[in-house]
């Protein structure tokens, strides 16, 4: 168990979506977990230590996660908190869909839905942040040489009228 505690703490701090240097929340997190872990001890009964630890990281995380709406400058900041712990949870960690959604209170094709989304925006976010789909300007054309404008075919002549004869 304490070689784990830098793991958990990247976890925290992807949750909190905080930087690694200055990572206030998710430290308090991971403090709370650990206590809680600590204090059952003499319960767990051959149960992983860090499992329950990551599952009380989880538990904590999402009742307070009104708490870390705002981004803080973390590498899933553009993701909401379900989606920053599902993320967490099935990709960082590992966590098969089944037991995410039994730990979560979810179906599973909702955390099977939300981890997709998730990763979908987190790719996109690498890139700038994530807004709303706007309907995109039209483009103008590439610039370039002008092109030629197509010769236009030529018309056939009118014929000419006939001349007029005097008649008088």
């Amino acid at each position: 168990m304490a070689g784990a505690g830098g793991r958990l703490l990247h976890a925290a701090t992807l949750l909190t979506s905080e930087t690694t240097e200055d990572n206030p929340h998710a430290r308090r997190l991971l403090t709370a977990a650990l206590a809680h872990t600590y204090a059952e001890w003499g319960r767990l009964r051959g149960e992983d230590p860090y499992n329950r630890t990551r599952q009380q990281l989880a538990v904590r995380f999402a009742r307070g996660a009104w708490r870390f709406r705002r981004a803080r400058g973390g590498v899933l900041q553009g993701l909401t908190p379900r989606e920053r712990l599902v993320l967490v949870l099935r990709l960082y960690e590992g966590v098969p869909e089944e037991q995410a959604a039994a730990l979560l209170g979810l179906p599973v094709e909702r955390i099977h839905t939300v981890c997709e989304r998730a990763v979908a925006a987190a790719g996109s976010s690498a890139a700038g942040p994530r807004r709303p789909k706007e309907p995109e300007p039209a483009r103008a054309p590439a610039p370039g040489p002008e092109p030629k404008p197509e010769p236009k075919p030529e018309a056939d002549p009118e014929p000419e009228p006939a001349p007029r004869t005097a008649r008088g």
